[in-house]
């Protein structure tokens, strides 16, 4: 069955009656906004809910708001924006739809069959004490960290990165899945909550302590040592090329030109982006973290990592946040 709402009040109310897969819902609509519909609708039926979003400033704001209030994932409101070819478009939207809807089924049989475990983690108050000194004693041999995500990432990367004590050494770089136009929006978000700089990359920027930079929608985005110093390179996306920015891309820039120590952290999102990146880094000493099944909204990005026996730690997203408060 499929309904329509005309407004975000009919949406609210038809979501209370049809019980759907998902909904697809715009972030401007008449008489009740497409927020307020969200946060309604999450706290009385609860329903993965895809926004579409204006590739404007103003747009990507309201798009956050949307994920913050539950929405689990968001795309251009116009075709040619997901896609130049419109047929390509409309096969991404209707797989989007359907992963989004097959993916919320899955986590809720995932979270109705078991509690919320903490991942990795020994039985005891001794065995405790001893991982914590453990994960202190790494996270004392980190020179840059870089996170990465897709679908549920901005959520996600939020609550992990607002924990980076302002006091912290380490640089940081974000990759997240993201239209070009949201990115920057996303960044001037970042900043506003971290305790940390936030800031979308630019060409030629350094990696400097208690500094995060964020891939700009549409590019790719490198890190390169120039003279000693390693910087942000930037370039198109090229022909071939499914995501920009790719985990993979710059995952694999920091294998061959980072001299530092990494930690690599993949958090919730659809596919495989960084699993390939990944390996060379562990291959060349890095530390390699993936967020557990049970707290990522799409556990694609993450499951890679396990499956292909790479992650030095499975962690919760709360046990990630807690983590990060370590990073001085």
């Amino acid at each position: 069955m499929v309904g329509f709402a005309f407004n975000g009040r009919e949406a609210v109310e038809l979501a209370a009656t049809l019980l759907p897969d998902v909904i697809t819902m715009d972030v401007e609509m008449p008489v009740m906004d497409g927020i307020t519909a969200v946060k309604k609708i999450m706290e009385s039926h609860p329903c993965p809910i895809l926004m579409f979003s204006a590739m404007t400033q103003v747009g990507a704001k309201a798009t956050f708001d949307a994920l913050n209030a539950g929405a689990i994932d968001f795309l251009p409101k116009q075709l040619e924006d997901i896609d130049a070819n419109r047929e390509a478009a409309k096969s991404q939207l209707r797989n989007r739809v359907r992963m989004v809807a097959a993916q919320a089924r899955r986590l809720a049989a995932v979270r109705s069959a078991r509690p919320l475990e903490l991942s990795n983690r020994p039985q005891g108050d001794a065995a405790l004490r001893t991982l914590q000194k453990t994960a202190e004693s790494r996270l004392g041999n980190i020179d840059l960290v870089v996170i990465a995500a897709s679908t549920g990432g901005p959520v996600a990367i939020q609550q992990v990165l607002s924990q980076i004590p302002a006091s912290s050494r380490i640089p940081v770089l974000l990759v997240q899945h993201m239209p070009r136009n949201f990115t920057k929006s996303f960044a001037e978000r970042l900043n506003q909550l971290c305790n940390i700089t936030v800031k979308e990359a630019e060409e030629g920027d350094i990696l400097q302590a208690g500094t995060a930079l964020l891939g700009p929608g549409g590019m790719q985005m490198q890190v390169k040592s120039m003279g000693g110093r390693p910087q942000i390179v930037l370039r198109a996306k090229q022909v071939g090329e499914i995501y920009s920015p790719c985990v993979d891309i710059t995952f694999t820039s920091l294998a061959n030109d980072f001299s530092g120590r990494v930690l690599a952290v993949v958090l919730t999102g659809m596919g495989s982006d960084g699993k390939e990146g990944a390996i060379k880094l562990k291959q060349r000493g890095a530390q390699v973290w993936a967020q557990d099944e049970t707290s990522s909204t799409i556990y694609g990005m993450p499951r890679a990592i396990a499956e292909a026996n790479i992650a030095d730690k499975i962690y919760s997203l709360d046990e990630i946040a807690n983590e990060f408060k370590k990073l001085n």
